[in-house]
């Protein structure tokens, strides 16, 4: 492994656990009555960021194809 691919793929997993620590936090608050619905609404608009991101960066990892 490069450098470059082990900086892609360190990034990668710190995403990941992002965006795995945000859904956790998601559902905790979706089962609150009283829950803030905006706040709830810009958690989902930034996990979905996440995961656009860590797709993005794995597209990277992909070796170009010779046409």
């Amino acid at each position: 492994m490069d450098d470059r691919t082990q900086v892609l793929t360190a990034r990668i997993v710190e995403l990941q656990l992002e965006h795995r620590d945000l859904d956790a936090a998601i559902e905790r608050l979706a089962v609150d009555t009283a829950v803030d619905e905006l706040r709830l609404k810009r958690m989902k608009k930034r996990k979905l960021q996440l995961k656009d991101h860590i797709v993005a960066l794995q597209m990277q990892l992909i070796p170009d194809i010779p046409a």
